[in-house]
């Protein structure tokens, strides 16, 4: 099993996410097939499910909103992460793509999800980006508001910079509790450029998403890297993806990463990393060799 990480409140969510977040992560089979998926996911402990914005692929809210009306029963056991914010181009004429924090714009959002997904209330929102034309003040009361009003458990962030995200909470009652940045092997910036300790100095939780680089990692982008990867993952018992989810759930920062497969068995094998104990030495061996170079 994953293991629990506690939010304010009586909120806690899973130390692994399952992420929904790309059109290829809907099956076209209908609700059977993401149901086996979640139920997959909730057999390892995993009981987070992260969708992408609303405003984004419509897809996955609308197939989970499925799910949940044909097994009522399973709203109960997972704690569904939603997004807001990105608006696709689209249209007549054809729009660009574009960011929207206001509050009209957070709150259509809200109540689309809450219809979309067939539940009332959200366990957890997150601002997909950061809106240069974002009024802090309104934004800020507007996801009071809806905290207020119980559609929203929890607000956090996503792909926000520390600053950024001093500057909405300046302005809000309500603590924002997550900031769910890119992190991997492959993405290692946040661990450098003072982001993640950041966020660990305000208590964020930090969320992890593409933890296997969008595939990256496996593929074998960095061949050094991969080498290091396999010969570690043969000496550990393990898969080297699992490994790769390891190394971020061994940073002390509590890091949650959002794992997206549509095997049924991938679930199983990423869960491992929960199991999987990495020495420093170890830890630092995947970090010197992400780097491509040695510490000094």
């Amino acid at each position: 099993m994953t293991g629990r990480v506690k939010l304010e409140g009586d909120l806690t969510i899973s130390r692994i996410a399952y992420g929904l977040g790309r059109p290829a992560d809907v099956p076209s089979d209908g609700p059977d097939a993401l149901r086996a998926r979640i139920e997959a996911a909730l057999a390892e402990g995993i009981t987070t499910i992260d969708q992408p914005d609303q405003c984004g692929n419509h897809q996955s809210p609308t197939a989970l909103g499925a799910v949940v009306r044909a097994a009522p029963a399973l709203r109960d056991k997972i704690e569904i992460v939603a997004k807001a914010g990105l608006i696709e181009a689209a249209g007549t004429p054809r729009r660009v793509c574009h960011y929207d924090l206001s509050p009209a714009h957070l709150t259509a959002s809200v109540e689309a999800s809450l219809r979309d997904l067939g539940t009332d209330r959200l366990d957890l929102l997150l601002l997909s980006r950061r809106d240069p034309l974002m009024r802090p003040a309104d934004t800020g009361a507007a996801l009071d508001r809806l905290v207020t009003e119980g559609k929203l458990r929890a607000v956090g962030v996503s792909n926000f910079r520390p600053f950024d995200t001093a500057l909405l909470q300046s302005e809000m009652q309500t603590r924002l509790q997550v900031n769910q940045i890119e992190l991997s092997l492959a993405a290692m910036d946040a661990l450098e450029n003072g982001d993640l300790a950041a966020i660990e100095q305000t208590r964020m939780i930090p969320m992890g998403w593409s933890p296997l680089a969008g595939g990256a990692l496996l593929a074998g982008a960095e061949p050094d890297l991969l080498a290091a990867m396999r010969e570690m993952a043969g000496a550990l018992g393990c898969e080297i993806s699992a490994l790769a989810v390891a190394w971020l759930l061994a940073h002390p920062a509590g890091i949650v990463p959002v794992i997206g497969t549509t095997n049924v068995a991938r679930i199983a094998e990423l869960a491992r990393a929960a199991q999987i104990t990495l020495s420093r030495d170890q830890w630092f061996a995947l970090y010197t060799a992400a780097r491509g170079r040695e510490l000094e």
